[in-house]
């Protein structure tokens, strides 16, 4: 399975209104293992950036001056995505962003035509009913580092749901022997590997390790009758 996980900066809330997308961020997931392949573009939105939407990700309209507008990066990032399930926090937020870009353009694409679309947001309201569901809170509750994180920005905020969204998602992640803590017992945090790290070796027991192994459920079996070790190897 390929999941791309994303998220976006815009220069207001409600594309309806004119709002463009001004910053794209995507991780790649496949079979559940960040990859280390990643898109990011900044993009001039041809338009002004709302000040209360500066004070959330720190983005001006000086610096996406010189940024290519989205036309020119629509087709490499419609490449990047295509066929891929996309896993966005709050993702009627950003896929109504996106709809509203590639409606400017020919051909028209609706995301939904040509990804999957997961929102881990309400994956979170599912399994917390009631608590703080936004990315800083679950990033507390599942032990994931958000140090770096003092102004929104996409591929970083990508790139922790990412991390969040795997533990969310994983089942069970670290033994904790106090239940009632505050982060569920997932202070251990996460961390991330490097993608192209050796895989781990398979240690196979040698012939003299097999027999002792066999003696050891022989003397088991001889002692109480047929164990579970037995029952298993036979079912199998």
């Amino acid at each position: 399975m390929r999941q791309i996980v994303l998220d976006t900066e815009t220069t207001g809330i409600d594309p309806n209104e004119g709002h463009r997308i001004i910053e794209i961020g995507c991780v790649e997931v496949v079979e559940r293992e960040l990859t280390g392949r990643n898109y990011h573009v900044y993009i001039n939105p041809e338009r002004e950036v709302e000040a209360e939407a500066i004070t959330v990700h720190g983005i001006t309209n000086e610096f996406l001056v010189d940024k290519p507008k989205f036309a020119e990066v629509a087709e490499e990032f419609f490449e990047f995505i295509k066929g891929a399930e996309l896993v966005i926090h709050n993702a009627a937020f950003d896929v109504g962003f996106m709809d509203a870009e590639f409606a400017r353009l020919k051909p028209i694409r609706k995301t939904a035509d040509h990804c999957g679309i997961v929102d881990s947001l309400a994956i979170a309201r599912a399994k917390h009913p009631g608590q703080k569901n936004s990315l800083d809170a679950l990033c507390k509750r599942y032990g994931v580092d958000n140090s770096n994180r003092e102004l929104h920005g996409a591929l970083l905020d990508a790139e922790i749901l990412a991390d969040v969204y795997l533990l969310m998602t994983g089942g069970q992640t670290a033994l904790s022997l106090d239940a009632g803590s505050e982060d569920g017992g997932a202070a251990g945090g996460i961390r991330r590997l490097k993608a192209d790290r050796p895989r781990l070796s398979v240690v196979r027991a040698s012939g003299e390790e097999a027999s002792a192994h066999d003696e050891f459920i022989a003397m088991l079996d001889k002692q109480s009758g047929e164990s579970l070790w037995s029952k298993l190897e036979q079912a199998e």
